[in-house]
């Protein structure tokens, strides 16, 4: 048990994450998503949670693990073409982790996540929260359009808000 991570998560306010990313942050989240989306066969969804709570922090879940679950949760598995990315960040461990569906993933492979993945977190370190997960995003979606350019029948099928938990 890391007692330090702990009392981190439970320093961690909604009003923390609201600061870190505001409206406008949000805005211009939500338009690099709708951009992206445009040039590719790809599904993005940015979700920030503040903090974990309860059991999954107190037996120490990861931050790989809960984007797990909510890759999950929330459905980015379930796109026509597998190729649904979830670019996730754990605030209070300031950590990214980006799941990519295995249409995706199998052109790729886990080193290019974790490069953005890296790139996301030193932005994240130097306070450019909004910039930061912009660049992110920029990021995958020349990955996307490397592998799936838009073709006919390019459906959105996932809501392109970011989501705060």
């Amino acid at each position: 048990m890391n007692i330090k991570r702990i009392l981190r998560h439970l320093a961690m306010s909604h009003r923390q994450v609201n600061r870190v990313f505001p409206p406008a942050a949000l805005n211009a989240i939500e338009q690099a998503i709708t951009t992206s989306e445009a040039a590719h066969m790809g599904e993005v969804r940015f979700v920030v949670e503040g903090a974990l709570e309860g059991m999954p922090l107190l037996s120490g879940q990861t931050a790989s693990e809960r984007a797990f679950a909510l890759f999950s949760q929330l459905r980015i598995w379930d796109t026509e073409h597998n190729t649904g990315v979830l670019i996730y960040l754990l605030l209070a461990d300031r950590a990214v982790e980006i799941v990519a569906d295995r249409g995706i993933h199998a052109k790729t492979g886990s080193h290019v996540w974790l490069a953005i993945c890296h790139e996301m977190e030193a932005a994240f370190k130097a306070e450019n929260f909004g910039s930061g997960a912009v660049s992110g995003i920029n990021a995958v979606t020349r990955q996307l359009v490397a592998h799936f350019p838009a073709g006919a029948g390019n459906a959105n099928e996932l809501p392109d808000q970011p989501l705060l938990i």
